[in-house]
């Protein structure tokens, strides 16, 4: 199952509930009149007189320091081609919402209605006082080389075209490392470019400085071999010219040692892979459709080396893993350019990363027991954490060793823990928790699908790849819900009233009595159950039918939990089953348990949920710290609540002690580090980060959740529930589309650990 995006769903995601991805939002107190006076008139006046004084105050009193201009003027977009500037808004908007999220970078996105190369200088250098950097995006070759040498050299701040630093960067580390990989020197090696475009020149020419040289390069365009007899070239294209004789890609094939694709998809033939070197990298970064698909150059040759420009496949060439990082080193430093020694060391470092090991957080996001450098992994993924830790300290280091800082870094140490702080966003969690599910989809039954919201969220995770879905419900109903969204994929769906799954009913129905007969169950009662599609849901997760189960979208929480933990039952050694809610915050990812389950738990049933939400945050590849919260610190209470949650402290300290958690704190010092280091030096959760509540009654978790899910910018996952046999999980009454497809991914990874485990 490949990702497929709609018409529909496009359009729906970018007008609605606001049009457009990026919005501006206040960073300073705008609540009272004297604030506004701050803001504006008259005390605005105070850092405008400061700034008039001296102007590199604009960095200390503005947001200029972290703010950069996303530019255009849609002449090359994507694989769009000439849209136009109105039309490569979406896309500007795009590369800002990843700027924000990979290293929380405001942006401004500028579309300019200027195809003159003067024209848009002269506009860009005209507004350049706004920014902090320059982003140049989308401009098409060879203007977009005369764009960006004139404004690098007029303007006092970064300025780089992504489209040709952004993949030269990124291949090149790729490519330095599967050199290493294939045993192959640099310097040596033959080097096929299929491409002549901004990007191609841009990679190449970074090739060279990493030591390939320009007599083993060759490279193409549409018309076959850049040659020196060629009339038709450009003065970039005229540098890489060859005066070997080759006219065609298939020939300057033979004998390469590597093949470099920045052109169009499916021009490589297998045959021509063959042709190749001992250990031949491919880098077919076409995007969406590679020079050669993955699948078959690697079933083409055993000992190749294969990138390709897609997520979906090992060694992604990704911008991503450079542009955010690039810029938040340079601003960081307040650098006045984005230099050659700046560019390297981006390669460097992210070669460097790919080389250590990898955090279990990475691995459980792609799904892998222990990834580990070699010809799968020459580059670092775009999900690691340690991409914001790693490379702006890299890039800001070589802007001062170059010459091009005007804010020297004195305390690297400091840097590293704020970049780590920058990322505070929870989203971050749910994207990696989306790319595991998707690794590895599993079979999961939707007892409502003939309700148009819970079917449109089988869609979306069919149409991504999260899950295998099997609707339940009305079949006439769900096919004509299907039409009307079209929905046409072949789905299992199943209507467990229907006469064709009697046998299966039955069958359900025996296993249930047999399982019951002593509770008051009788066969008939078991057979009118089945017909119910819970009852008949779960059952199939029971007899493996499925892999897991969501339900809840239609009927109160109670009623749903009730008959699922008598079906699916409890986990051999656990009292009672609880419920964690995932928040995903501004400062990260927050688990909040018990949110659902059970009203006034003891100290040990509280015992049993810290050590279920320990698993549950483990699972998701986090370390968790845990803070059993209260109105009370540590014994200033005596309350029934505080002397429960001593009690299950001392428990946990004692048997438990590998688990990180302390108590009881209030919230605002479970939540604040600094707050908690100064008053209670002697907590066991010392300086760290917490990222997870347990409390003592349901009531408080409930409100707590509730609360933080309606505040702006807060987004709740769940309740998970936690103790069951099987994977089963729990929507909230009248559950979002975006909420159950998020709890759809829960409900595969989940099934995904519980099959490692059993495994292993």
């Amino acid at each position: 199952m490949s990702s497929k995006i709609n018409k529909g769903e496009a359009l729906e995601y970018h007008e609605l509930p606001i049009p457009g991805k990026i919005q501006v939002t206040p960073t300073k107190k705008h609540s009272t009149q004297r604030d506004l006076s701050l803001a504006y008139s008259p005390g605005v006046a105070e850092p405008c007189l400061e700034i008039a004084k001296n102007e590199e105050d604009v960095y200390k009193y503005t947001a200029k320091s972290n703010l950069v201009a996303v530019i255009t003027n849609g002449t090359a977009v994507l694989g769009l081609g000439n849209i136009g500037p109105l039309a490569s808004k979406p896309v500007m908007e795009g590369k800002g919402l990843l700027f924000k999220i990979f290293a929380d970078i405001d942006v401004f996105d500028i579309e300019v209605d200027a195809t003159d190369i003067d024209k848009f200088v002269e506009t860009v250098k005209a507004i350049s006082p706004t920014f902090g950097g320059i982003n140049l995006e989308d401009i098409k070759a060879p203007e977009a080389f005369e764009i960006e040498r004139r404004l690098k050299e007029e303007l006092d701040i970064p300025v780089m075209h992504d489209d040709q630093h952004g993949t030269a960067i990124i291949s090149a580390a790729a490519l330095k490392n599967a050199c290493e990989v294939a045993k192959k020197d640099i310097s040596k090696v033959r080097i096929v470019v299929s491409g002549a475009g901004a990007a191609a020149i841009s990679c190449t020419k970074l090739y060279m400085k990493l030591g390939a040289k320009l007599t083993n390069i060759v490279m193409t365009d549409s018309k076959g071999v850049i040659r020196k007899d060629r009339k038709d070239l450009t003065p970039e294209k005229s540098q890489f010219a060859t005066d070997k004789d080759l006219n065609t890609l298939e020939e300057a094939m033979i004998g390469s040692d590597v093949f470099i694709g920045l052109s169009k998809g499916n021009i490589v033939s297998p045959e021509m892979i063959k042709t190749m070197a001992k250990n031949p990298i491919v880098f077919a970064m076409a995007n969406p459709t590679p020079e050669i698909a993955y699948d078959l150059a690697i079933k083409t040759r055993k000992d190749i080396i294969m990138a390709t420009g897609r997520s979906d496949h090992p060694n992604q060439v990704n911008n991503v893993l450079g542009f955010p990082f690039i810029f938040r080193g340079a601003l960081d430093v307040r650098a006045t350019k984005i230099n050659e020694e700046m560019k390297m060391a981006a390669v460097s470092a992210l070669a460097d990363l790919t080389k250590e090991n990898v955090p279990e957080q990475v691995n459980i996001a792609y799904h892998k027991r222990n990834i580990k450098f070699g010809k799968d992994y020459i580059i670092p993924k775009p999900f690691d954490p340690r991409l914001i830790s790693e490379i702006p300290p890299a890039i800001a280091k070589a802007a001062m060793d170059s010459g091009v800082a005007r804010k020297p870094i004195k305390d690297w140490d400091a840097y590293k823990e704020e970049l780590e702080e920058r990322l505070g966003s929870g989203s971050k969690l749910m994207r990696m928790i989306t790319n595991r599910a998707k690794s590895n989809p599993k079979k999961v039954v939707f007892a409502e699908a003939d309700h148009l919201s819970v079917l449109k969220a089988a869609q979306i995770a069919y149409d991504e790849g999260i899950a295998i879905p099997i609707l339940l419900g009305n079949k006439i109903k769900i096919k004509h819900l299907m039409k009307e969204i079209q929905f046409d994929a072949k789905i299992q769906i199943i209507d467990p009233k229907a006469a064709v799954e009697e046998k299966r009913r039955n069958k359900f129905a025996e296993i249930y009595w047999q399982k019951k007969q002593r509770a008051g169950i009788s066969l008939l009662e078991a057979q009118k159950w089945m017909r119910e599609r819970n009852y008949f849901a779960a059952m199939m997760v029971n007899e493996n039918y499925a892999d897991a189960l969501v339900t809840g979208y239609t009927r109160n929480y109670p009623v749903v939990a009730k008959p699922i933990i008598d079906l699916i039952g409890k986990i051999k050694g656990i009292k009672k089953v609880a419920a964690t809610n995932l928040m995903l915050t501004s400062r990260g990812p927050l688990f909040l348990s018990d949110t659902a389950m059970n009203i006034d738990p003891d100290a040990k049933v509280l015992a049993e949920i810290v050590r279920m939400t320990n698993k549950t945050m483990k699972m998701f590849g986090l370390t968790p710290n845990l803070a059993m919260v209260s109105f009370s610190n540590f014994g200033s209470s005596k309350s029934k609540n505080s002397k429960k949650i001593k009690e299950v402290i001392e428990y946990l300290h004692t048997y438990f002690s590998e688990i990180n958690i302390d108590g009881e704190l209030q919230v605002d010092f479970a939540l604040n580090t600094k707050m908690r280091m100064e008053k209670f030096p002697f907590s066991t959760l010392k300086d760290k980060k917490v990222n997870g509540l347990i409390y003592p009654n349901l009531e408080s978790a409930n409100i707590s959740y509730k609360l933080l899910k309606e505040l702006k910018g807060v987004e709740s996952i769940g309740p998970i529930i936690m103790g069951l046999n099987k994977p089963v999980h729990l929507l909230q009454l009248g559950a979002s589309v975006d909420e159950m497809v998020n709890m759809v991914c829960i409900a595969v990874v989940d099934a995904q650990e519980r099959k490692r485990i059993k495994k292993h």
